[in-house]
């Protein structure tokens, strides 16, 4: 009586959550829908206007500052999940000479802010002419994204079994081959919630946008948003609009490796 009673309350406070966060998502896909010039608040309209995401994607440019956004984050989730898959390996079952120091190292990306940065390096990336670039945007998230993903991937290889890897030095494979032909597909939920968790960091990122770029071809989404809401400022449905297709990518993301992304929450990519 008494576990069936906490599972009750279980549920009813995960649903009491679950209606506070998806409250605003809420108000704000039918402040979408509502009539242009006319917000309808947080109850549905009677009449769906859903020309208001071809009126908004038409004025705010979204076509190409997805297409920047997408450049980006496909560019830094790549080359970041191979970075870090490496060294997580590297830090996870091998030992050498330095490797915790080193490893201190890393996580420096993770303990210096992003606002702390963002100055010198658009003074570097200026000197060395890249700023107003792609690579002004890809290649400093790289580097944050790696941070992180050596720490996950760590922790990962560090709770895989060891007789995986013995199996596979018995067969006579290299440290390349068991990696990347039994370690990684064996890994494949941490790996996916790795690559999630970088892609919406990495769509999100506003700042080093804001600060790094100038040409409208090069704005981010996000970036893209900002300068919409500026030019839209009392027109509420086309805002809200322009905030559901920037946000679409990444839920869409989310949606179809949600069971990946659950599982590797929950099992070897957060022990210890």
């Amino acid at each position: 009586m008494i576990a069936r009673r906490e599972i009750v309350l279980n549920y009813a406070i995960l649903i009491a959550f679950a209606a506070i966060a998806l409250y605003p998502v809420f108000g704000v896909v039918v402040t979408a829908l509502g009539a242009p010039g006319e917000p309808s608040g947080f109850h549905v309209p009677s009449t769906l206007h859903f020309e208001n995401f071809r009126t908004a994607w038409t004025e705010g440019h979204f076509g190409r500052y997805l297409r920047s956004s997408a450049i980006v984050a496909v560019s830094v989730v790549a080359v970041s999940t191979f970075f870090s898959i490496m060294s997580g390996y590297a830090f996870g079952l091998m030992r050498f000479r330095g490797a915790t120091v080193l490893f201190y190292v890393f996580l420096l990306g993770l303990m210096v802010p992003e606002e702390a940065m963002i100055v010198p390096l658009y003074f570097d990336l200026r000197d060395l002419g890249l700023t107003d670039t792609y690579w002004a945007l890809i290649m400093p998230q790289i580097a944050m994204s790696v941070a992180f993903g050596s720490f996950w991937m760590r922790a990962f290889f560090a709770s895989t079994p060891r007789s995986l890897v013995e199996a596979a030095r018995i067969d006579g494979a290299s440290s390349w081959t068991t990696l990347w032909r039994v370690l990684v597909p064996f890994g494949r939920p941490a790996v996916l919630t790795m690559m999630v968790l970088i892609f919406m960091w990495t769509w999100n990122e506003f700042l080093l946008a804001l600060v790094m770029v100038s040409s409208d071809n090069l704005r981010t989404a996000p970036l893209g948003l900002a300068f919409f809401q500026g030019q839209h400022t009392a027109d509420l449905t086309l805002l809200a609009a322009g905030a559901v297709i920037v946000a679409t990518p990444v839920v869409l993301v989310y949606v179809f490796l949600q069971r990946h992304f659950i599982r590797g929450m929950l099992t070897g990519a957060v022990k210890g």
